[in-house]
């Protein structure tokens, strides 16, 4: 089972961390991916982490979003710097597969809403 937390309301231009927790002896060989989806919006891909340490982003956020994992928590990040409103959406991430350049999305874990105020 996966539980995303660490959404709220912050102001544009600011930081959040988003924390994914991963139940299961099996968490160090699965990859992670953080998908977002706004209001009206389809559910899309911004970042992910292979069990190695690879790691791939949107290019709406490339270089302002960081995705670690610390596999002695079963725990995968998400920093987010330098928010803008655009961002605001309901944060979920997922156990899936990495291969070269690409996320294969699997189980889903419990979404946590992020809201950048301008």
């Amino acid at each position: 089972q996966l539980q995303a937390s660490g959404g709220g309301l912050v102001q544009a231009g600011g930081s959040l961390r988003l924390s994914c927790a991963a139940s299961g002896s099996t968490f160090s060989i699965n990859a992670i991916g953080w998908y977002r989806q706004a209001p009206g919006k389809q559910r899309e891909l911004v970042a992910a982490i292979s069990s190695g340490g690879s790691t791939l982003y949107a290019g709406s956020v490339k270089g302002r979003f960081t995705v670690s994992r610390d596999n002695a928590k079963n725990t995968v990040y998400l920093q987010m710097n330098s928010l803008k409103p655009e961002d605001t959406a309901v944060y979920y991430c997922n156990a899936g597969e990495y291969s070269g350049s690409y996320y294969f999305p699997g189980s889903w874990g419990q979404g946590t809403l992020v809201t950048v105020s301008s």
